[in-house]
């Protein structure tokens, strides 16, 4: 009997559920490992990624593909080895809890390791393995365009860093914002003037409408213009939360109120940003990181470092 006529351990099965639920900690990410592993990788989408757990979308997908071997047992064989062999586990440092969380994934890359031992030790497996790479490196090489285009925004940037004109230097940072944003696939709208008000603009992400404020002066933002974008904020629906963007930063009395009017405002900074733009983090992950603290802890500033 041949290899490819044998079915698949139950025990690798569950061993590589475990790997792929660990070694990524967003869901985004995870699909997109997996699709760009899979040679057919439809029955990605007939998965309910949004309301399902990572381990209950995983678990779905691999159940599917196991019980028709004889049409994915190749896909199988590649999610297989590709997460065997993931040794970079740096992504989850941006984490909270990060060594616990590196530290499990590489626990759950070892168990699946041990489990397929002996999997590709024949020729024709080692090419048919070798063959897959070749495919997800391909594939891999097609997404590069993701780091050309954040490429351009930094280049975009520095082009409006140089700008003497502060007043035409805002009005492009605006437009810029509005670019980044759409990258990030955050359905921003530019500015617009209701009675009384200017909003720079908005963006919808993870369910959230956020009005946006974005200032590049020379001095740091002070706690009075704080107060002015946390009232526009509260004249909106309750769950309407703000982005503040200053390049030049905050001063320390503006990072350390208390007044209720700011407790719906995030902060970024120049700092943040280039992070953003040198792709050590995503602006999603950005987000949702600075949210989740200032929900935990009651800070509006949050500094992510270590990336």
């Amino acid at each position: 009997m041949s290899f490819t006529e044998k079915k698949i351990s139950v025990q690798t099965l569950l061993a590589l559920k475990d790997a792929l639920t660990n070694i990524f900690w967003t869901k985004k990410d995870l699909r997109q490992f997996i699709e760009l592993t899979l040679e057919n990788p439809l029955i990605v989408s007939t998965i309910d990624w949004t309301e399902n757990t990572k381990l209950e979308s995983v678990s779905q997908i691999i159940d599917r593909m196991a019980k028709r071997q004889d049409l994915y047992q190749t896909d199988l064989l590649k999610l297989i080895q590709e997460t065997g062999n993931f040794n970079d586990f740096s992504h989850l440092k941006m984490w909270d809890d990060a060594e616990t969380k590196i530290k499990k994934a590489k626990t759950a890359v070892e168990k699946l390791r041990n489990n397929t031992k002996g999997y590709f030790d024949t020729i024709e497996e080692l090419k048919k393995a070798e063959q897959a790479r070749a495919t997800n490196q391909a594939k891999i090489k097609e997404s590069i365009t993701y780091q050309q285009r954040l490429d351009e925004l930094k280049s975009k940037f520095f082009e409006i860093a140089i700008n003497d004109n502060h007043q035409n230097r805002g009005h492009q940072l605006e437009k810029f914002l509005n670019e980044l944003f759409t990258f990030f696939d955050l359905d921003p709208k530019s500015s617009f003037k209701i009675t009384g008000e200017q909003i720079d603009g908005s963006f919808t992400f993870d369910n959230t409408d956020y009005l946006l404020e974005a200032k590049w002066q020379k001095k740091q933002i002070d706690a009075q213009e704080l107060y002015g974008f946390g009232g526009k904020i509260q004249g909106k629906l309750k769950n309407t939360l703000g982005l503040y963007v200053s390049l030049e930063g905050y001063s320390v009395e503006s990072t350390k109120t208390e007044n209720p009017s700011v407790k719906a405002i995030i902060l970024m900074d120049g700092s943040d940003l280039m992070q953003i733009l040198e792709g050590r983090i995503k602006l999603t992950d950005m987000l949702y990181i600075k949210r989740r603290h200032a929900a935990q802890t009651g800070e509006i500033y949050y500094r992510i470092v270590g990336i």
